[in-house]
């Protein structure tokens, strides 16, 4: 093989990954399964398209090694091969709003929805949790909060916020958490929690903009027991 051939392969096959994440969905998927291993169905449901065309751009963030699959019955479960695709998808999304006007216009768009920025974020969030001085509330499934979740966080599912205010200290701050800055459950769960007098506001950063900064997360085993990572 010559000099010039190799370097078509090199190039040839970093592409892989490049087309394999060229796809609005795909980074989607990326994005959901960043929170932990789901089925097909439930990443359909997710993202909001049939499983069918669920199947097909899981099968390209396969043959592109980013996403593995174990099969349970009739069903399939996929997974991230490991951390370094969750740090693709946070560097690729961060470089793209560096660059792109009009991503620029959609995050501040965004960021004027229902319930406004936490005014602290990481080492210091993390302190004032340790504290009790302020809630932190992961409004992910369950099952998410259970893979990873910011130490010190209470898992309450935006779907059952309005059933289990109960739980929550009306006299501290509550920051609310979910998938990222793209999420919108966070959004959601401060609107609600406004609507019923707390001080809530949210925080961009999920399990994988806070792993990226290098920041310890905690998972949940099967004795709920909490271990940090």
């Amino acid at each position: 093989m010559s000099g010039r051939d190799l370097k078509n392969l090199l190039y040839e096959q970093v592409a892989r990954i490049a087309r394999a994440a060229a796809s609005p969905k795909r980074l989607e998927l990326i994005e959901v399964l960043v929170q932990g291993e789901k089925s097909v169905e439930q990443l359909a449901a997710d993202a909001e398209i049939s499983v069918k065309l669920t199947s097909a751009h899981l099968k390209e963030l396969r043959q592109a090694r980013l996403v593995e699959a174990r099969r349970e019955g009739r069903r399939m479960f996929y997974r991230l091969v490991d951390r370094h695709v969750a740090d693709f998808w946070v560097m690729l999304r961060g470089l793209a709003e560096e660059r792109l006007l009009e991503l620029q216009a959609a995050t501040r768009e965004l960021a004027e929805g229902p319930g406004e920025l936490a005014p602290m974020a990481g080492p210091e969030l993390l302190e004032q949790a340790r504290r009790g001085e302020v809630i932190v509330l992961d409004v992910r499934p369950g099952m998410e909060y259970a893979n990873a979740h910011l130490p010190y966080a209470r898992s309450i599912p935006v779907h059952e916020l309005r059933d289990r205010l109960g739980e929550l200290p009306a006299d501290r701050p509550v920051v609310a958490y979910c998938r990222g800055p793209y999420c919108l459950m966070a959004s959601e769960a401060v609107e609600v929690l406004g609507q019923y007098g707390f001080h809530a506001t949210r925080l961009e950063d999920g399990v994988a903009e806070w792993r990226y900064q290098g920041l310890p997360l905690e998972t949940v085993d099967h004795n709920d027991t909490e271990r940090t990572t």
